[in-house]
Order: C-alpha cells, then sequence, then structure tokens
C-alpha cells in the first residue's frame, strides 16, 4: 500500500485557503440521487454541501452504470461537531493505548476523523457516500460507510487487500466516477471524497484550497 499522507501532517494545515464563497446547497433540493438518513441531525446540516462539490457529484452519478446510483451519506458537518467527533475518538484511543504521546494519537485520530481545524466537512467540501442498486440496497464495499480502522481490521482503507474482489470492484466503479470529476479520495475511508479543501489542494497540485470552514445557520 502507497504512502499516505494523513490529515494531522502539517503539509496540509499549511496551504493557504481562499475562500471562493460558494454558497451550501441543500443535497435534498437539487441532488438527482438519494440521501440516506443515517447521519441525519435536527437541523439537517448534515445534508449540505458547497455547489462546486455538489455539481460535481451530479456528473459523477452520470457516469454510473444503469441500475447503479450514489447514495449520499453526509455532506457539511459544523465546526462543534467536528472537534466533538475527533475528541471522542481520540478519547477511545488513549484509553486503549495509554502510552501513545499526543503527536501519535493525534495521527493515528486523524486516519477516521480529521483535526477540527482543517476538517473538509466543516468546509462543505467533503462528502461520505457509496452505492446502491436499482432497489436501494447498498452494494457490497467491503466495510460499512464510518467503518473504523480497528473494527475493520485496516479493510476501511481504500486500497485494503482484505476485501473480497467484488467489494474492490465496487470501489473501483465509485472511485472512477469521482475521480473523473475532479474529487480526491481520503485513502483510509473508501466512502470520504472532497474537492476544494487543503487535501484536495495538496492531492491536486492546486496552489490553495477553494473552500474554508463555515457556520452554516439553519433552524433547528
Amino acid at each position: 500500500m502507497a504512502e499516505i499522507v494523513l490529515m494531522s501532517d502539517p503539509k496540509i494545515a499549511a496551504i493557504p485557503v481562499v475562500d471562493c464563497g460558494e454558497p451550501l446547497l441543500d443535497v435534498r433540493e437539487k441532488a438527482p440521487f438519494p440521501v440516506d438518513g443515517r447521519r441525519q441531525d435536527g437541523s439537517g446540516a448534515f445534508a449540505y454541501l458547497r455547489e462546486g462539490v455538489l455539481s460535481r457529484l451530479v456528473e459523477a452519478g452520470a457516469l454510473l452504470p444503469d441500475g447503479v446510483r450514489l447514495l449520499f451519506v453526509e455532506g457539511y458537518r459544523p465546526p462543534s461537531l467536528q472537534r466533538i467527533y475527533f475528541e471522542r475518538y481520540a478519547d477511545e484511543l488513549r484509553a486503549s493505548n495509554p502510552d501513545w504521546e499526543a503527536e501519535r494519537l493525534r495521527s493515528a485520530a486523524s486516519r477516521y476523523v480529521s483535526p477540527p481545524e482543517i476538517a473538509p466537512h466543516s468546509a462543505g467540501a467533503a462528502v461520505d457516500l457509496t452505492l446502491v442498486d436499482a432497489d436501494g440496497r447498498e452494494l457490497d464495499m467491503g466495510t460499512p460507510v464510518n467503518a473504523n480502522p480497528e473494527v475493520s481490521d485496516g479493510a476501511c482503507y481504500t486500497a485494503a487487500e482484505n476485501i473480497s474482489l467484488e467489494a474492490r470492484a465496487n470501489r473501483q466503479l465509485l472511485g472512477d466516477a469521482l475521480t473523473v470529476v475532479g474529487l480526491v479520495n481520503y485513502p483510509t475511508e473508501w466512502w470520504h471524497w472532497s474537492y476544494g479543501d487543503r487535501y484536495w489542494a495538496l492531492a491536486s497540485g492546486a496552489g490553495h484550497a477553494l473552500y474554508g470552514p463555515r457556520e452554516l445557520e439553519l433552524d433547528a
């Protein structure tokens, strides 16, 4: 498996952000693919994405073969919620590995949850998604969406070898469609794709990120 640059790497934080000001749009109103409710929150914030990310997802969906569709799971995540997720996972790792130093803990946690200050989800730039068939059944992707490295024995990594040939082919199908339209994958999470954030800027060679963290004002 190729070397993976984690979200905690200083190279990511060093990338400047020049926010283009694109709005956050409600995927449920704009997208021709289903939106899953497993990450739904009271305000519906989970269903928002930057305009440029959403338009690219629509393009990617049109590239899939007949009978296969994208299933949107989660997009925008408020910075306060991102912090809760990161600290909760770091606490779990700390409990299992009490001898780990702070930097190792931060690095390990970032395999699964991005540090809050650079999180692509909090910029509306990242999306968690999978594939479904014509009847809405999720295709075999090797692990469920949001399976962490400990529970999945590393099978959540996009290039993991401990998954079936069918799952590998389905990940390839998803990845091919999203890569063509310009999204990049976070290699520790096969379901996590982004555009316009710092990680995208590093992976694509862009000089700066297009989207920075945003607060979304919604009625609960």
